[in-house]
């Protein structure tokens, strides 16, 4: 075996897996082939050279859609503009094309140290859509590089066909999937989820919803969710994204509604970007930033995660699979300080809502599958020094890192 030292790194507090000595702030860290063998107060010296992240975690993706912005253009800010265009575009595509836009997303990720990806895959029809079949293949040859989950992402409406859900269940259940809906204010709401935690339940299956992406107060999908939760016992399965209308309504509403959540153990998932770009007016700078209340959330006991969402699609026309550049954006769009308290959004959080073997806390035993980044401190973890790294998978540095 192989072992190296990396040594005088600062590892965030919240993810620390061992017991820090003293006020030690700064560690050598010991690789013993594929595991982390030892942590120690760093013996060179007090200040730090870099930090230490275990490898990132995607909880919220879209890798069907992403890298089609130039065919279908960019929505301007329009959500239901965004889901019309796609629609249209998805009639197109083949699996030829979907693996070649697949592809280069998780060729990103892995370049900028993820471990494990969910990817949601539009589920318009009772039938499976060519994505799945695509995915099941690179689940399998990416497979010991990055674990790979999916969604069905199914309008809601579809599960009112009882032989339509039936369906589908069936098929996410035989490819070892989620059961998922896009919520916003529908008709007959509460009864139409009460179908899919049905089908959830029947089938063994979790639940991963796009909940009230928009910023009507009168939106509440999310609190009907915690709800169906409780009244389940269904409690520590269930996903949510975006819930952008809770960061507009009432501050007791909003608390009401967290004190659901928090009782229900619901995992929150914020999408700063394309929550950023879609909501907001666009006929003058916008006041309204998009973002659920990831501060109020963690002040109730649940801490979120922070996810990439859409990438150079008609929902969102930039960005990459690099999640601390998402956390980047996330940090300043909610206020997130000190930001180096908030890196367990993109790895300890995430990797326990996706149920991953490894939670992410890097501790002795732990897997050497670690990202250190050249910042210092907190305060340069947003620029673009600060973010270079070198990523290490099963102990052994990756090149050509971003």
């Amino acid at each position: 075996m192989t072992t190296t030292t990396l040594e005088a790194l600062r590892i965030p507090a919240p993810l620390r897996g061992f017991a820090a000595a003293g006020d030690a702030q700064v560690f050598d860290v010991t690789i013993d082939g594929d595991k982390v063998a030892a942590i120690a107060p760093s013996a060179s010296q007090t200040q730090a050279r870099g930090t230490l992240l275990s490898a990132l975690v995607e909880a919220h993706a879209h890798i069907d859609k992403n890298f089609t912005v130039q065919d279908v253009g960019a929505a301007q800010g329009d959500l239901f503009t965004a889901i019309e265009r796609m629609g249209r575009h998805r009639a197109s595509w083949t699996g030829a094309s979907l693996r070649l836009r697949m592809e280069r997303a998780l060729h990103e990720a892995w370049r900028a140290g993820t471990r494990a990806l969910r990817t949601h895959l539009d589920w318009v029809e009772p039938e499976p859509p060519a994505a799945l079949a695509v995915f099941e293949a690179l689940r399998e040859e990416w497979a010991g590089r990055i674990e790979l989950q999916f969604v069905a992402l199914v309008p809601l409406d579809v599960f009112a066909d009882l032989a339509a859900g039936e369906r589908i269940a069936r098929e996410v259940k035989r490819a070892g999937g989620s059961l998922g809906a896009f919520i916003y204010r529908n008709d007959g709401l509460f009864a139409k989820l009460g179908r899919v935690f049905d089908l959830a339940q029947q089938h063994g299956l979790g639940l991963d919803f796009h909940v009230d992406e928009g910023l009507d107060t009168d939106a509440n999908g999310l609190r009907s969710i915690a709800q169906l939760v409780r009244a389940r016992d269904f409690k520590g399965r269930v996903v949510c994204g975006h819930a952008c209308s809770l960061s507009v309504q009432d501050d007791a509403v909003a608390a009401e509604t967290l004190t659901l959540c928090a009782g229900a153990g619901l995992h929150l998932v914020a999408l700063p970007t394309t929550n950023l770009y879609l909501q907001g007016a666009w006929d003058r700078t916008p006041v309204a930033r998009g973002i659920t209340r990831i501060r109020e959330a963690a002040a109730h006991g649940l801490r979120a995660s922070l996810a990439t969402d859409n990438v150079q699609d008609a929902f969102y026309p930039y960005g990459s699979y690099d999640l601390l550049e998402t956390f980047g954006l996330g940090v300043q769009m909610a206020h997130l300080a000190p930001a180096a308290d908030w890196l367990d959004t993109i790895t300890v959080n995430p990797a326990k809502a996706l149920g991953l073997a490894w939670d992410g806390r890097i501790a002795p035993g732990c897997p050497a599958d670690l990202v250190v980044l050249a910042a210092t401190d907190e305060h340069e973890l947003i620029g673009p020094r600060g973010r270079q790294r070198t990523v290490y998978r099963a102990g052994r540095a990756l090149e050509n890192t971003p």
